[in-house]
């Protein structure tokens, strides 16, 4: 007996919506405006606090979970440790005067903007192979967490507003992304 078998393909189209524009959003905002307190805009509070937890930290996280099903591992290595960075810096902040520990000092600030920096200029490079709105984006965040190192090791206050001005346009350049990317999927639709 022969036994016959018989083969289908079955193709699954993915039409989940594109997380980018929500972790850009998250990550720019936030940077806007920490960037316009570092530029001495205004004094760090609550408010920078709460975006740093729930828009910078929480909603980059989601994305990054999000690029992950879509197999998109740059993505979710991005948005996710943008995101725990935010979350991070937030308890750097918060957990000393909650009597959790001691407030890092300079040297130990320095070395983790260092890190950030260090691990952001890598992520530049594979922006190489993405598009030029995020290699815009990463470049300048990289120059971005240098400046903040050098600027926490010096002690130089100029330096400081320098990466606040900066850092205000590596955000907007990414709110700038997200937006561009929901128009242009929004207009390209039909209806």
């Amino acid at each position: 007996m022969e036994n016959e078998v018989n083969q289908k393909t079955v193709v699954l189209k993915d039409t989940t919506a594109n997380p980018a524009p929500l972790g850009l959003m998250g990550f720019g905002m936030t940077t806007v405006l920490l960037n316009l307190h570092n530029a001495g805009l205004f004094k760090l509070g609550t408010m920078i606090l709460a975006m740093g937890i729930c828009y910078g930290g929480l909603a980059q996280i989601f994305a990054g979970i999000f690029e992950w099903k879509k197999n998109n591992t740059f993505g979710a290595t991005a948005f996710t440790s943008y995101g725990l960075f935010w979350l991070s810096l937030v308890f750097l902040l918060i957990m000393p005067k909650l009597g959790l520990g001691q407030a890092p000092d300079t040297n130990a600030m320095v070395a983790y903007l260092l890190a950030w920096g260090i691990f952001t200029f890598v992520m530049f490079i594979g922006t190489f192979k993405l598009n030029g709105k995020l290699q815009f984006i990463f470049g300048s965040l990289a120059l971005l967490f240098f400046l903040l190192a050098i600027a926490d090791y010096t002690g130089n206050a100029a330096i400081k507003k320098i990466a606040g001005y900066e850092g205000i346009i590596c955000g907007a350049s990414a709110v700038y992304t997200a937006l561009y990317q929901v128009l242009k999927e929004l207009y390209a639709k039909k209806t």
